[in-house]
């Protein structure tokens, strides 16, 4: 199949993927800008994409993409280095024409793929696959702002991910262009105009990518995406929802603690073992189990209450004591 076994269908490989991939990056960026304007539309995105099949599918899509990506990268390095062989030592000099980053284009290539292991152990895993596999979580994973509060409250975060923009900007910006001279724009009026638009559309798009690490880490140290009053609502109803009471009815601070549920839970088994003392006390097997159902629930959502009720007791400033008036 000359895909695999030409030079040059390998290099239509890596454009197309190529081009896959800078489509998705331009949507991930476009993801970050509502996460900026509306953070709870963003919440919304996240739901609505989540777990569902055709989340899911453009997951294993992109996976795809990415892994035909890197080998073939690999593979036309391996090649090229050894259709050169001992050759390559031999030059000192690069030709001016030669961009740095088409000579490292594998090296970059390694350095965005350490940067996207850091960002899919922050997010993917914590929200997709948590999703997909049912594990327990103190944050519901359809809750995308929390993970960015959980993100870039660290200081290291923000510099992981310049450092990874700045890789993707010089691997974008020379396969932008690159991938359509391998298709065969190759002539001497579109190339250049072709460079220009990729510098452009690269340097937008890493910019507005460092611009919102900028912002989320600015908001995530200042504890916004807990104690923002809008996302605070949307978060209760995360937890209505989960716990099948109206979000009107839910107080935070009346819920029970994680003790007395678990004592309530004990009694309730115990009656449910005890027919003639569940009979006497007024209880059916029915209205029991409803009860140890709902316990459950509330112990599912608790950690994350717990978490915001935590955000709220921070938000609160300190009382200052008032001066006392001494008599002179």
């Amino acid at each position: 199949m000359w895909l695999t076994s030409s030079s040059i269908g390998r290099k239509l490989v890596m454009a197309v993927t190529g081009a896959c991939l800078v489509l998705f990056v331009t949507f991930h960026c476009l993801m970050n800008a509502v996460a900026i304007a509306c953070p709870a539309a963003y919440n919304v995105i996240c739901e609505f994409l989540g777990a569902n099949w055709y989340a899911l599918a453009a997951s294993a899509g992109l996976a795809l993409l990415f892994v035909i990506h890197i080998f073939y990268a690999v593979w036309l390095t391996l090649q090229n280095r050894k259709a050169r062989g001992a050759d390559r030592y031999a030059v000192s000099v690069k030709p001016a024409t030669v961009e740095w980053s088409s000579q490292n284009m594998l090296v970059l290539g390694i350095v965005i793929l350490a940067f996207l292991v850091v960002h899919m152990v922050q997010f993917w895993a914590k929200m997709q696959l948590v999703e997909m596999t049912g594990a327990e979580s103190t944050l519901p994973p359809a809750i995308g702002t929390l993970f960015i509060q959980e993100a870039f409250s660290h200081i290291y975060t923000p510099i992981i991910y310049i450092i990874g923009f700045a890789a993707l900007w010089f691997h974008m910006n020379h396969g932008f262009w690159s991938m359509f001279q391998s298709a065969g724009w190759t002539n001497n009026t579109w190339l250049p105009r072709l460079r220009k638009i990729s510098c452009w559309y690269t340097t937008i798009v890493i910019a507005l990518f460092v611009a919102q690490a900028v912002v989320f880490t600015v908001n995530a140290n200042n504890d916004y995406y807990r104690t923002n009053a809008e996302l605070r609502e949307q978060y209760k109803e995360t937890v209505a929802e989960t716990i099948g009471v109206p979000a009107g009815q839910l107080d935070f601070d009346a819920m029970p603690s994680k003790a007395e549920l678990t004592d309530l839970q004990t009694q309730i088994r115990a009656l449910l073992a005890d027919p003639v003392q569940m009979q006497s006390a007024g209880y059916t097997p029915q209205s029991l189990n409803y009860q140890l159902a709902m316990s459950e629930k509330w112990l599912k959502v608790l950690p994350f209450v717990e978490y915001l009720k935590t955000a709220e007791k921070d938000a609160v400033p300190a009382v200052q004591p008032e001066a006392e008036n001494v008599e002179p």
